[in-house]
């Protein structure tokens, strides 16, 4: 049974040692160092001030996750929010990924964000077809932004509409 509920600080080890392997061994994450349990238990906190942070337990432990954070600094940007999402390799295909972005679109809708935004690291067409599968965008590529394990880095970023641009 899958079950999407919201981070706690307690489960940054868990989320941490689904997030390391993408940082060491692809290109995926332009992180180039696996942060510290304590950095990484930071960060998060950080982040559920604001925003959801949500993890997929499934046989008895968390196997994904998703969270929404600030797009960009500058206060008209507020009602937009980047999102982001990893998922252990093995339970790729078990509707993990569709799971956790319906519920994190529909807890970002509820705080007022009308726009999310996902950055993809290309090539990555697991998750391209996912984003596109929930209803993402293509809205352009960033060209050798990023350098790692000797190569330049594109990044594709998608776009979702989460509710109806009214007046907030």
């Amino acid at each position: 049974m899958m079950i999407i509920r919201n981070a706690t600080l307690s489960d940054a080890p868990d989320i941490l040692g689904i997030y390391a392997p993408f940082v060491t061994d692809s290109c995926i994450s332009f992180e180039t160092e696996v942060p510290s349990i304590k950095g990484f238990a930071t960060r998060m906190e950080k982040i559920m001030k604001s925003y959801p942070y949500l993890v997929c337990e499934m046989d008895d432990k968390i196997v994904g996750y998703a969270y929404g954070s600030k797009h960009r600094e500058r206060a008209a940007y507020k009602y937009s929010a980047d999102v982001t999402i990893y998922i252990d390799p093995d339970y790729h295909g078990r509707g993990i990924g569709r799971a956790l972005y319906t519920e994190l679109a529909g807890a970002l809708a509820e705080l007022g964000i009308y726009s999310a935004f996902a950055g993809i690291a290309q090539p990555n067409e697991k998750s391209v077809g996912l984003h596109k599968a929930i209803g993402f965008k293509e809205v352009g590529v960033y060209h050798n932004v990023g350098y790692k394990f000797g190569k330049w880095l594109d990044v594709m970023w998608m776009e979702m509409q989460l509710k109806a641009y009214d007046i907030p």
